[in-house]
């Protein structure tokens, strides 16, 4: 059986962030704009004000909160929402935005804490209206119904799920993300590739899902390096926009894998880049899961514009040599001696339930070996 449902509305194309007013004003009248302090100093926030206050909307702001959003963060965000009375909201950036955006919707429509919306559909409540403006091609979260937010007392990322959770609308305007430094482009489009490969392989894969997930594949792999070397190149990061997009309909779909099960602890622990740890670690899950999918890596690199020819982990090799991202656990800090509490924990991340081959601990720690 095929289900798809994706509620949320995509606005796509060069200045379609300038119809955020005009989206926000048919949802409410007092938003709140997330975005992270970075963005603030680009002058982002300020110019969604501006759209937001010419169509007469009352505006506040959240930005105090991390790459790694925290339940502590989220309550903080929360009392803003409270103190203006927010019936819309606005999460502007990257997948920390958004999903610090939709953490604070839990609390704010259905109070509680973060932990009692862990695992999904726990909202009883209706919840406000959002508008997603990624400013990244990364997490696909502008498209999902989950936040990702680490508990701050055992640095547990909890996935947070409910079908009220979606953004009403996503803007996807590719001039947003010119400016990003070349490491943020280069991490986060990564992210977003590993999205696609482990999406199309799956135990919940399906036909609807795999559609997305090789569509994202075909424009991820081919404008990756385009972004790298022509930051300004308007049409390959609106394709890596979309890609990202559409893998994060995927995910909603068929869920993640093995990478992601092995990449979550090493933030939890160590606070790595979530791209970063996906980087290293994608290519020797995907040599250890060939003897399950093999074929399924062979269709990927059929549309590949490497060609079919060359082997999926070898082409993920040589995108991660372009990206200047680093390629072993070794140089992200990880201690060699941490390496078995980390494979105990990643037992424990609900992605790896999904991974076409059953990860064990031992399975854990051989591919934390060969990364390191």
């Amino acid at each position: 059986m095929i289900e798809f449902h994706c509620p949320t509305r995509i606005l796509y194309g060069a200045g379609a962030f300038e119809r955020l007013g005009e989206v926000a004003f048919r949802l409410g009248k007092r938003t709140l704009v997330v975005s992270d302090p970075g963005l603030c100093a680009l002058g982002f926030s300020e110019r969604a004000a501006k759209l937001l206050r010419d169509k007469g909307l009352t505006v506040s702001f959240f930005h105090d909160f991390g790459e790694n959003p925290t339940s502590a963060m989220v309550e903080r965000g929360a009392l803003v929402a409270g103190e203006n009375e927010v019936d819309s909201i606005v999460g502007l950036g990257g997948g920390s935005s958004m999903d610090c955006a939709k953490a604070i919707n839990f609390l704010r429509t259905n109070g509680g804490s973060m932990k009692d919306y862990w695992g999904y559909a726990k909202a009883s409540g209706p919840m406000l209206p959002m508008i997603a403006v990624p400013t990244t091609a990364g997490t696909g979260s502008e498209v999902q119904s989950y936040a990702l937010i680490s508990d701050d007392a055992t640095h547990r990322k909890m996935a947070c799920g409910d079908p009220k959770a979606f953004f009403h609308t996503a803007i996807l305007d590719p001039l947003l993300s010119v400016s990003q430094p070349p490491a943020v482009t280069a991490a986060t489009g990564y992210d977003a590739i590993g999205h696609a490969v482990e999406t199309y392989v799956t135990t919940r894969r399906t036909a609807g899902s795999q559609f997305f997930s090789l569509e994202a594949w075909r424009l991820l792999e081919r404008n990756f390096e385009r972004v790298l070397e022509a930051p300004g190149d308007v049409e390959a990061r609106g394709a890596m926009l979309i890609g990202a997009t559409l893998a994060g309909i995927a995910i909603e779909a068929s869920m993640l894998g093995a990478t992601h099960a092995l990449a979550n602890p090493l933030t939890e622990e160590h606070e790595t880049a979530h791209g970063a740890a996906i980087a290293v670690l994608l290519r020797h899950v995907v040599r250890w899961n060939s003897a399950e999918v093999g074929s399924l890596y062979a269709e990927m690199m059929g549309v590949s514009a490497a060609g079919p020819g060359m082997d999926l982990a070898d082409r993920l090799e040589g995108l991660l040599a372009a990206s200047g991202v680093p390629t072993r656990l070794a140089q992200l800090g990880i201690p060699e001696a941490d390496l078995p509490r980390l494979a105990r924990k990643s037992l424990e991340q609900w992605t790896g339930r999904f991974n076409p081959r059953p990860l064990t601990e031992e399975d854990a720690l051989a591919l934390y070996r060969a990364a390191f």
